[in-house]
């Protein structure tokens, strides 16, 4: 049996196929696919980032993934987060098993969740939900 590893990686060239990784479905999966994205985006040589736009980019993996994690997964259940980068923007692919679809909640100070996909809808120059066969990946693209 092949034992997953935190953030395995499925492709890591920048400047070619997307890079992906794949992250255990729990509270841990944010900050690790944060740390590989920073890491697959500090590769990419060619087209770098200011630091705001490298933060806007590493927010919105948080959201994403926590969303994924939160919502979109059982225990035992993976992410698939894909980075893929061009020399107008970087977007952001996060991949779960379940088909329901996100969306926007109506803001209040009594609740402390429901913000994230605010939070991405301010930061992105635009995102969407696309389903798949088994389940949904919802992106993100943040302009350079």
């Amino acid at each position: 049996m092949t034992e997953q590893r935190r953030g395995s990686p499925c492709g890591t060239s920048p400047s070619g196929p997307p890079a992906q990784a794949r992250f255990p479905a729990d509270a841990e999966a944010a900050s690790d696919a944060r740390r590989y994205v920073r890491e697959v985006l500090a590769h990419d040589d060619e087209r770098r980032m200011t630091d705001d736009q490298l933060d806007d980019v590493l927010l919105i993996v948080s959201e994403l993934v926590t969303n994924a994690y939160r919502y979109g997964t059982e225990p035992g259940d993976f992410v698939l987060v894909t980075v893929l980068t061009t020399t107008e923007s970087v977007r952001i692919e996060v991949d779960d098993p379940r088909r329901r679809r996100p969306h926007l909640r109506s803001e209040s100070g009594e609740r402390g969740r429901g913000r994230g996909l605010h939070i991405v809808d301010a930061l992105a120059a635009r995102w969407d939900v696309d389903d798949r066969p088994f389940g949904k990946k919802v992106w993100a693209e943040v302009a350079r």
